[in-house]
C-alpha cells in the first residue's frame, strides 16, 4: 500500500506500567487537544491529547483496561493497574475511538489538528492547532475538519 493510504499506518502503545497494550492500524480521522477543565483534571495537565481512529481500526491487543473517570454516559478507560487514563469511546458515537496518542511506542507524528473548549484553557496553554473553539465544533464543522486533516497527510512525504 502506499504511503497515503489509510491503512499503512499501524501503530502499537500502552500504558505506563505495560499490563495495557494496544494497535491501530489506520490514521486518525482527527487530532485534537481539549482544555476543559474535566480533560484538565483527568490528565493532570492543561488539556488533554486525543486521536479519533476508527472503531474497526483499534484493538486492545493484552490486558483489559477498566472504566474510570465519572463512570457516565462517555466511557473513559483506564489500566487497572497503573491508572492510565488510555482511550474514550465517547456516547452515542460508535465509529471511533479517541485514543490518548501519547501511550503509542512512538507518537512523534501527533499535532492537534484542532482544540476545543478554549474558553476553559489555562491563560498559558497554547497549541498549534489550526482549529479553534470556545467549546465544541458545530455538528457541521466536523466534514470540513476530517477533510482538512486528511489533506496534512496527502502532504506528507510518505513518513508515517
Amino acid at each position: 500500500m502506499s504511503p497515503g493510504s489509510r491503512h499503512a499506518f499501524i501503530h502499537e502503545g500502552g500504558c505506563r506500567c505495560g499490563a495495557v497494550r494496544l494497535r491501530i492500524t489506520a490514521r486518525p480521522l482527527l487530532t485534537m487537544a481539549c482544555h476543559c477543565t474535566g480533560c484538565q483534571k483527568m490528565s493532570s495537565s492543561a488539556y488533554s491529547l486525543s486521536a479519533a481512529i476508527p472503531s474497526e481500526s483499534f484493538e486492545v491487543t493484552r490486558g483489559e483496561p477498566v472504566l474510570g473517570g465519572l463512570h457516565g454516559a462517555t466511557k473513559h478507560y483506564f489500566c487497572g493497574h497503573c491508572l492510565t487514563w488510555m482511550f474514550t469511546r465517547p456516547d452515542g458515537i460508535d465509529f471511533f475511538v479517541n485514543l490518548r496518542p501519547t501511550l503509542l511506542d512512538d507518537p512523534s507524528w501527533f499535532v492537534p489538528y484542532m482544540e476545543t473548549w478554549t474558553s476553559e484553557k489555562l491563560p498559558w496553554a497554547t497549541t498549534p492547532a489550526v482549529r479553534s473553539f470556545a467549546a465544541l465544533p458545530p455538528d457541521d464543522a466536523y466534514g470540513e475538519m476530517i477533510a482538512g486533516y486528511a489533506a496534512t497527510w496527502a502532504n506528507e512525504s510518505g513518513s508515517a
